[in-house]
């Protein structure tokens, strides 16, 4: 029998511009700070790109870097969904790209600071999200950035990066966080809740995910995933039951994933991950697609048991 589920808790984790706790990611934190304190001897690369998995702390790298700089020379530019704004220059919130239109803004914006003669910083988080029009906006402006300027570009999979824009960076690959970083976080800004072990797993090295899963109750809902393709008599609806937990959050369709690494189920990793992609690249009804994938393993776990 699958676990009953329990209310869900509400918590509250800090924007990353708001976050100076950085757990992790010294040695990228250092060759920074190496390079800054030497640009007056070797020119300091104007376009930093830190890659990695998402939730692992690169956005809080880039404000911490933004403001250690700002803090001291300079101006201070964001380009991202929540400052995203439309041709008339209004905000724009139900978009899923950040616009060329956000791009040409903070260009103009910087323009006009031009004459102030100090160090200006542009955080882009992220890049993955910029629309085409707004990469190649990006590109121009990295084929000869402007003096004393600055670019943190936050980037999550760096093969949607455009091939040119990535040539023009310095590129940082930042790593998954380990089990006691990710605890230390916890410890901070989820100290009275109770994280098990299986949970930090399940993140594979992102706090943010440990967030999601906590905020959106997907620790349980992968309990009771997998409880249900372990009982041999679960149903066709009892699976129905789990895709339709699992569909309202893009957030939580990671733990489709865990459950194919959970039971060593290689031979479904290329297609579990490509129907998860295409549920937002086309637009595919996203209960249908992930009751698909709990029933392919549900039928790849039979077999094997068969065998």
């Amino acid at each position: 029998m699958a676990p009953r589920k329990s209310a869900k808790a509400t918590y509250s984790f800090p924007n990353p511009i708001d976050n100076d706790e950085l757990v992790g990611h010294a040695d990228v934190w250092n060759a920074f700070l190496d390079a800054w304190n030497a640009r007056d001897i070797h020119p300091i690369h104007p376009v930093w790109m830190l890659t990695g998995p998402r939730g692992i702390g690169k956005a809080t790298l880039a404000y911490k870097i933004a403001k250690h700089v700002y803090g001291n020379v300079g101006d201070f530019f964001i380009i991202d969904m929540a400052h995203n704004i439309d041709d008339k220059g209004k905000a724009k919130t139900d978009g899923k790209n950040i616009s060329v239109h956000t791009v040409r803004g903070v260009i103009e914006r910087m323009q006009l600071s031009s004459m102030s003669g100090r160090w200006r910083v542009i955080v882009i988080d992220s890049v993955d999200e910029l629309s085409t029009a707004a990469s190649n906006a990006l590109l121009k402006l990295l084929e000869e950035p402007p003096a004393q300027t600055l670019f943190l570009l936050v980037v999550h999979q760096l093969t949607s990066v455009l091939p040119t824009v990535r040539s023009r960076a310095r590129v940082e690959k930042m790593r998954p966080l380990t089990i006691p970083q990710l605890r230390e976080l916890c410890a901070r800004f989820i100290p009275d809740t109770e994280i098990s072990n299986e949970t930090l797993k399940l993140a594979n090295g992102s706090f943010g995910r440990v967030a999601n899963l906590k905020t959106l109750g997907g620790d349980e809902i992968y309990e009771e995933l997998i409880a249900t393709l372990e009982n041999p008599r679960a149903t066709s609806s009892d699976l129905l039951t789990i895709a339709r937990k699992i569909a309202p959050d893009n957030a939580m369709y990671g733990i489709l994933l865990d459950a194919v690494a959970h039971f060593g189920l290689a031979e479904l990793y290329p297609s579990a991950t490509t129907q998860i992609a295409n549920i937002t690249r086309i637009n595919l009804e996203p209960e249908t697609a992930i009751f698909s994938i709990i029933n392919d393993i549900k039928k790849c776990l039979q077999t094997h048991t068969a065998i």
